[in-house]
């Protein structure tokens, strides 16, 4: 059952650009290894070669002891190794079932040309039970929240029967229930002897369910170790090179008397939302928390637009909005950046310059597009930004997750919104590039701007808002105020197990 594998000096260029340097350690059988570094870091791009959809540039890879050349990633499953991909890689019109035999489909009859749709229906129920997944197996792809297409792609990956099985940012969509029954499976799939690579910036799962952690630094291996002998704070400075102790600025409070810039009131969003009353203030960030289905994302789309409402009032800076379409939100100062940022924040396959200046073209082409001023844009957001990229005239597609994310974060405001919404604004984004955004964060709470952050990482809430509202099944529990911001309070007001 188990497999080794050995990566010896293995390199990789993209064209002129040199990715891998030479990386060399080895993954021991029926072990679960951490994979530690930030964005670009080349974590994934390695992965990537072992389990066959790239190919080295330089270098071995050893499994079991024998050289291999994946032509393509089927080559590599045959071999019992798969990847659980971080950004999904499913067809959204088919079925759960069909997705998670999607090129390894069940037959019978003569020759098996005939599908066994009911054997693959019970078979792909029993993989939905072990990841926890309680939806019909037929039910299309599309109609599934962000969470439930993870646990797809994780059922999706025990189906191909894997002896080593790479996990990248696996629990970034998933409720702290729904991670439990991830690490359980984990557990079970180590006793079996499989061999798990866990890809993570959650340095509290590294710390709590792995055996050991490799960490990588631009493109090169920098350090492994036995986790139990490494803390947290280690970790992050190994992956970053520096001292990130300082994650969160010193909170700067708004003004008691500062307007308020968005309030909504008796807010009802059919299926999700009961009488929601809320409101920020210039200079104040409001966290919002809750357990994934307690329905922080729909209240916002209500908000700005993106769902219906059936009741509720908006009012900015005092005078009352009549939303119906993002962009009349957008025209009364209000950004909203969606979870979903390939998705719904960026359009990956076009250039940097093009989804920057996407939003502001009806400001900014009169009477026509100015190249010159899209270029001269970008140059500023990469600037203010912190963007890292090789090529200003790259698609998004290739830039890392954070880049990704600050880029998408310029996108926004180069609307100048008064009111912003982030959704999940670190979601599967590094230490490092986690930093930067909580200080842009804070940046424009200082300008003046009422700033909502939804997130499901409360060490992140505590230490980014000045106020924080819980929702639980649509309600809204408590607003808690900064001498009441601790993890013990926000679960229980999040589970509805405060007293």
């Amino acid at each position: 059952m188990s497999l080794s594998v050995r990566f010896h000096h293995i390199v990789k260029d993209f064209g002129p650009v040199r990715v891998l340097h030479g990386v060399d350690f080895a993954l021991e059988p029926g072990r679960v290894v951490g994979l530690l570094g930030e964005n670009g870091a080349g974590k994934s791009t390695l992965m990537k070669i072992l389990a066959g959809y790239e190919r080295p540039s330089g270098g071995q890879l050893l499994v079991d002891g024998q050289e291999r050349r994946f032509a393509d990633a089927r080559e590599a499953e045959a071999l019992g190794i798969a990847l659980i991909h971080q950004e999904f890689n499913l067809a959204e019109h088919l079925s759960v079932a069909q997705n998670i035999f999607l090129g390894h489909e069940r037959t019978r009859g003569t020759g098996g040309w005939l599908l066994d749709r009911r054997a693959m229906r019970l078979e792909a129920a029993t993989y939905l039970d072990q990841v926890g997944l309680d939806v019909d197996p037929d039910t299309p792809v599309a109609d599934l929240i962000v969470a439930e297409k993870q646990l797809v792609e994780i059922a999706k990956a025990l189906s191909r029967r894997a002896r080593l099985l790479i996990m990248d940012e696996p629990t970034a969509s998933l409720s702290p229930g729904e991670t439990r029954k991830l690490f359980a499976l984990m557990a079970r799939l180590k006793r079996d002897g499989v061999t798990i690579v866990y890809i993570s910036h959650k340095l509290d799962e590294m710390e709590a369910h792995t055996d050991e952690v490799v960490v990588m630094r631009d493109g090169k291996f920098v350090a492994r170790a036995d986790t139990a002998d490494v803390d947290r704070r280690q970790m992050a400075n190994l992956m970053v090179g520096r001292d990130v102790s300082d994650m969160f600025q010193p909170k700067r409070f708004p003004a008691p008397d500062a307007p308020v810039l968005l309030r909504v009131s008796q807010l009802r969003v059919p299926g999700w939302i009961d009488d929601l009353d809320v409101e920020v203030r210039a200079g104040e960030i409001l966290g919002f928390a809750g357990l994934v289905g307690a329905g922080r994302t729909e209240a916002f789309e209500a908000v700005f637009g993106l769902r219906p409402r059936s009741g509720g009032t908006i009012e900015v800076a005092g005078q009352a909005a009549a939303i119906r379409s993002p962009r009349d939100a957008m025209r009364l100062g209000l950004a909203y950046l969606s979870e979903d940022r390939k998705g719904k924040g960026l359009h990956v396959d076009l250039g940097l310059r093009e989804n920057l200046t996407m939003m502001t073209l009806e400001r900014d082409a009169r009477p026509w597009v100015d190249p010159q001023a899209g270029r001269q844009a970008l140059e500023r957001a990469i600037a203010d930004f912190g963007i890292r990229l090789r090529d200003p005239d790259c698609a998004a597609r290739s830039l890392s997750g954070g880049n990704q994310q600050k880029l998408a974060l310029a996108k926004y405001l180069r609307s100048d919104p008064r009111v912003i919404v982030l959704d999940e604004p670190t979601r599967g984004v590094d230490v490092g590039a986690k930093r930067d955004i909580y200080a842009l964060v804070q940046r424009l709470a200082a300008e003046g701007r009422a700033v909502v952050v939804i997130s499901s990482e409360l060490v992140e809430l505590i230490g980014l808002a000045h106020r924080v509202a819980v929702l639980h099944g649509g309600r809204l529990q408590a607003v808690l105020g900064p001498d009441q911001l601790t993890e013990d309070k926000l679960i229980a007001h999040a589970t509805d197990t405060h007293h």
